[in-house]
């Protein structure tokens, strides 16, 4: 692998994929202590740098491979991206995903025009009756990211980034099976040399860490690779300058500070560099630091609670459980403390039932919206000034 392989993949990708934005975030320079440069390649059609790749690899069939089709064994970002394009280039398409991959991810690749197969516990299961479909088809692969094709393609995303903004410091970006940390890495060699590549991984998928990986489930699921492929661990280990690990609260957090701060919707992967520089500030204080926001396809009811959960550490969202005389206008009087406050209620609960409660007090429980923690904290004061036994849930 060359840079003149991702330029060349660069060239056969124009005007095919989006050309996505590089912009500089003056709030999150100024929560880090950086500066912080997002590479949006959430914004892709399919939400996934994985475009790029699945192009690249689709573009380098010949006739006979394309009457016959292509398979690929996903349950996310790759299928979209292979579903996609292989779509555009009236090639047949079969995508593999494990049984229990969520409906709606389903549902969009069959949108796309892929024939979905539905088979197998996971990944693993999935794969190997891939393989026997492959086969029995004569269909050809387009693996996730361990094919030079592949990696050419997702390389393009630092081509785009050190021209938006060149002189760069540091590029952090996420590793999952490698393949876009692998081209970019390529890329940047001979284009900036100068730039540090930094590479995350989730910290129960850490497997440059020890080569231990912990598994299970993470909200970072688009780096939730036990191991790179033959192809991209040799170039992550030779041309990755460092590896950083992250947590599952540091992504949640990351995802909530994207959505508050840029108004952009990134997957727990997409996050992962920014969790990066939060969790490792003196590394990347003072410096020009570009991140790849890599894709943006997050289920609702995950970023739900990952709002909710951020409004829970902050301060913003606080629920209480007040015991109160069971007598009228008792929670009237306390309603008006937590108002008079500043607080602003936007749940109540009301418990008469419980074990350890006086037969002639209730328990209340309030969900409070606050504007911090400090806010929080005088309100509850003022609660117990006013006479009240609070308790934080």
């Amino acid at each position: 692998m060359t840079a003149a392989d991702v330029r060349c993949a660069a060239d056969r990708i124009a005007g095919q994929v989006v050309r996505t934005p590089t912009l500089l975030s003056r709030t999150l320079s100024i929560i880090t202590g950086a500066e912080v440069w997002l590479k949006f390649d959430n914004l892709q059609f399919t939400a996934s740098f994985k475009d790029r790749g699945s192009l690249v690899r689709l573009q380098s069939l010949d006739d006979g491979e394309r009457r016959r089709g292509v398979i690929a064994v996903s349950a996310g970002n790759h299928a979209q991206g292979v579903a996609h394009h292989a779509g555009r280039l009236g090639i047949p398409c079969t995508i593999v995903m494990p049984k229990h991959t969520p409906n709606v991810k389903v549902a969009n690749t069959e949108a796309l025009g892929a024939h979905v197969v539905l088979h197998g516990d996971d990944l693993a299961a999935a794969t190997m009756h891939a393989d026997e479909l492959c086969e029995a088809g004569g269909l050809v692969w387009v693996p996730p990211f361990d094919h030079p094709d592949v990696i050419a393609g997702q390389g393009t995303v630092a081509l785009e980034l050190i021209e938006d903004v060149p002189g760069l410091d540091d590029i952090v970006v996420p590793i999952g099976g490698g393949g876009l940390i692998a081209g970019m890495a390529v890329a940047l060699a001979e284009v900036a040399p100068a730039t540090t590549i930094v590479g995350v991984q989730a910290d129960r998928y850490a497997s440059l860490r020890d080569g231990t990986v912990q598994g299970g489930a993470t909200i970072a699921e688009g780096i939730a690779v036990a191991r790179l492929g033959t192809l991209t661990g040799p170039i992550v280990r030779a041309l990755v300058s460092e590896v950083l690990f992250v947590t599952e609260d540091e992504v949640e957090q990351a995802i909530a500070l994207l959505l508050e701060i840029e108004k952009t919707v990134v997957e727990g992967a997409g996050a992962a560099g920014l969790a990066a520089v939060l969790t490792h500030p003196r590394r990347f204080r003072g410096r020009r630091v570009g991140l790849v926001l890599s894709g943006g396809n997050i289920d609702p009811r995950v970023l739900a609670s990952v709002i909710l959960r951020s409004l829970v550490r902050s301060g913003r969202l606080t629920t209480l459980q007040v015991e109160v005389a069971d007598v009228p206008g008792a929670l009237s009087r306390l309603t008006q403390v937590v108002g008079d406050e500043g607080g602003n209620i936007v749940e109540v609960g009301h418990q008469r039932l419980l074990a350890g409660l006086s037969v002639k007090t209730a328990l209340v429980e309030l969900a409070v919206e606050t504007r911090d923690r400090d806010h929080a904290d005088r309100l509850v004061a003022a609660l117990h000034q006013a006479g009240y036994r609070v308790t934080i849930a």
